[in-house]
Order: structure tokens, then C-alpha cells, then sequence
């Protein structure tokens, strides 16, 4: 009989690994796509350039923002102990 905690486990370290695919495709696709070109055509936001601002700062926070939902909304509290133990243990 397999433990429930490692179906639950698995389930939670994919979401884990969506997220990190997520971050580095953000990352990437903004400090590339935007940063790829000629400096002297940069845009800047609060003085940072377009790239880095989408790139860092705000994918800093969405993915901040994406991994507090996920803790409160798709992770489970899942007990330590093993569910056959039952008795007190002295």
C-alpha cells in the first residue's frame, strides 16, 4: 500500500516546477526580448531599463504573488507521523 502523502508530495513538487518554468520563461523572454537591443533605445521605468524592471522587478513579484496562491490555495497540510503508528510510543 502506497502512503497518500507521497501522491500529495509528487503533486506539489510539480506545481513547484511549473513555477520555476514559469519564472525563468518570464525571465528570460522579458530580459532578452526587451534588453536584446541598442542601449541608447532603452525605455526606463523608475530608473531601471524596460528589461530589467519587467525582467527582475516585476517578476519578482508576480512570482511572489503565484507562490503564496499556490501555498494557500493547491498545497495540502500533510501530517509527519504515519498514520499506522496509533498508540502512544514511550
Amino acid at each position: 500500500m502506497k502512503d497518500k502523502r507521497f501522491k500529495v508530495a509528487h503533486k506539489e513538487a510539480k506545481i513547484g516546477i511549473a513555477l520555476v518554468i514559469f519564472n525563468f520563461i518570464w525571465w528570460f523572454g522579458f530580459a532578452y526580448g526587451l534588453g536584446s537591443g541598442d542601449p541608447a533605445h532603452y525605455n526606463y521605468i523608475f530608473g531601471l531599463p524596460e528589461w530589467f524592471f519587467y525582467s527582475c522587478v516585476l517578476g519578482f513579484i508576480v512570482i511572489v504573488i503565484l507562490v503564496i496562491l499556490a501555498v494557500k490555495f493547491l498545497f495540502t497540510d500533510v501530517p509527519f507521523e504515519d498514520e499506522e503508528e496509533g498508540g502512544d510510543h514511550t
